[in-house]
């Protein structure tokens, strides 16, 4: 069997004007979430943010429109999703990424992963976020913003 390494990407999607990406799980529907991943083998945090993006949305980017915000989040798995881990991992290590889109877009989803998606201001996405580390994430979003141009 193959396990899940306990290391994954959060990657925040927004606009300029900061509305931001939510996508509904497809198992747990009504939590909603940024797109999320577990990295792959000895692939690069940059490339299994690109990659989940990609399979979770659709959206194409080049690596350097993602902003690495060299933030860590280390959190307990929740116990429903622990057989996709080794026997005896219980925690994840999450690196947090941001991509931010000139304008809400539609959304390709994985309809295996997500039932739904939905563009909002901030501060609903944060409050609709059932994950902490995601609701902060997104919380951070204007004061990463003005310290950095990274929108188009």
């Amino acid at each position: 069997m193959s396990y899940k390494k306990p290391v994954s990407v959060l990657v925040v999607i927004h606009t300029p004007t900061l509305d931001v990406l939510l996508l509904e799980r497809a198992r747990h529907p009504g939590f909603w979430q940024s797109v999320t991943g577990s990295q792959e083998g000895d692939e690069a945090l940059l490339e299994t943010a690109r990659r989940e993006v990609v399979e979770e949305t659709g959206i194409a980017a080049d690596a350097e429109q993602f902003v690495d915000w060299q933030l860590t989040n280390r959190y307990e798995i929740f116990a429903e999703w622990r057989h996709r881990y080794a026997p005896g991992v219980t925690e994840n290590t999450e690196h947090v990424f941001s991509l931010c889109v000139p304008e809400p877009c539609p959304i390709l989803l994985a309809a295996d992963e997500h039932l739904a998606y939905r563009w909002l201001p901030w501060q609903e996405a944060a409050a609709a976020c059932f994950s902490w580390t995601n609701r902060d994430a997104i919380l951070a979003l204007p004061e990463r913003l003005g310290a950095a141009s990274f929108c188009p």
